[in-house]
């Protein structure tokens, strides 16, 4: 690994967030990191370096590296000089699995900001194998999906007994946009539920469970919650699922673990209006004309200008049970789809390449790869881990 050419290589960097991903990296990076920028049109990572360099004279020679999604001869050369790639370049299922096979081949660190189950499923039924062998660490979910809500219910986790059965609810309340990611994402799970069900039943065939203890992700249903402030609806997003595995990876969490995340909100009628908003836009989903409407609503690049990212901001609220004692913590930071999103992918692309960490390999969480490590680099970044009850 200390061979390798770069510690910690960008993919994607030139699209809106990977360019704020760079900016951070660009402030963030320790001196002697070695990192470098890589995408397809050598042209445009040319100017983002430029931008790069306006602020941080340094990064004038910052290395370009061309690769494209669709090359995997090209995506093969990185990841064999790299020990990590963060990549931003999504919807995963249409853009990700060669990155993720040369990465497993060469044993390269790996992380993403997926919020696609089928596609984390199906890389694991493809890759974790492989990673394991060649000691590559596959980390999916590594923005806003998931890092907070992984790390959030950890980090409540470690403030109750050990070796006794525990549950944490989580809360959620956000202001921000959608980046066009996660809206692509997200229309595109919607219009492929029979094949996420099918790569989840395959996973299943696949994946061990863990000796003696049991892990639940619960939908849980709506419901008035005094702990939460408000009226509370289930969150069917990706989040449960990353939290339920981290909890099968490690003892930490007792031997019987549920989870579930919901969105709070104070007033009933905007809990209806969520719930009628997530049915219709399943609905349309499945209908090819709707679908391809939706998708165009959102242009890949775009984003909200930095006033508007300003407002942003996220407050989780988990609670959580167990031995006889209750507490409550928060996780809250800026906004959640774009800002903190760079924030927490470069952040996690900089611990997994440079901390010392347990000895963990194929597909693994934030929570499981670099737990303790990975929350004291956001506490230090501004994004706010504090026990509230307890």
């Amino acid at each position: 690994m200390d061979r390798r050419t770069y510690d910690l290589v960008l993919f994607g960097a030139t699209g809106y967030t990977g360019s704020l991903t760079a900016s951070y990296l660009a402030h963030a990076a320790p001196p002697g990191l070695r990192w470098a920028l890589a995408g397809r049109n050598v042209s445009k990572l040319g100017v983002l370096r430029d931008d790069l360099a306006a602020d941080h004279p340094t990064l004038g020679d910052l290395p370009l590296l061309t690769a494209d999604v669709g090359d995997p001869t090209s995506l093969a050369e990185v990841a064999a000089a790299s020990k990590v790639i963060a990549t931003t370049v999504g919807p995963y299922l249409k853009y990700g699995e060669l990155l993720v096979a040369a990465c497993a081949e060469h044993g390269t660190g790996y992380l993403d900001l997926t919020g696609e189950p089928e596609f984390v499923d199906r890389m694991y039924v493809r890759y974790h194998r492989k990673a394991s062998e060649s000691g590559a660490r596959l980390v999916h979910a590594a923005g806003f999906d998931s890092v907070p809500h992984d790390l959030g219910a950890y980090f409540t986790v470690c403030q109750l007994p050990e070796g006794v059965p525990l549950s944490v609810e989580e809360y959620v309340r956000a202001n921000g946009r959608f980046s066009a990611g996660t809206a692509h994402s997200t229309i595109t799970a919607l219009s492929r539920l029979r094949d996420s069900a099918q790569a989840a039943r395959e996973r299943r065939e696949l994946e061990p469970r863990p000796e003696g203890r049991r892990v639940r992700a619960r939908l849980g249903r709506p419901r008035h919650e005094v702990a939460a402030g408000g009226w509370i609806v289930p969150l069917p997003t990706i989040d449960p699922q990353i939290v339920a595995r981290s909890a099968a990876a490690l003892d930490r969490y007792g031997p019987d673990f549920t989870f579930s995340s919901y969105l709070r909100t104070r007033r009933l009628v905007t809990a209806v209006g969520a719930m009628a908003g997530a049915a219709g836009l399943a609905g349309a989903a499945q209908i090819p004309p709707a679908r391809r409407w939706l998708l165009s609503r959102w242009q890949s690049g775009e984003g909200p200008t930095p006033e508007q990212r300003a407002k942003g901001w996220f407050r989780l609220r988990f609670v959580g049970q167990g031995g006889g004692q209750r507490v409550v913590t928060e996780v809250s930071g800026g906004e959640p789809g774009y800002t903190e999103t760079a924030k927490m992918l470069a952040e996690a692309a900089m611990c997994l390449a440079t901390d010392e960490l347990p000895a963990t390999v194929g597909q693994v969480t934030t929570a499981a790869a670099m737990g303790d490590a990975l929350t004291e680099r956001l506490r230090k970044a501004g994004i706010n881990f504090t026990v509230v009850e307890g």
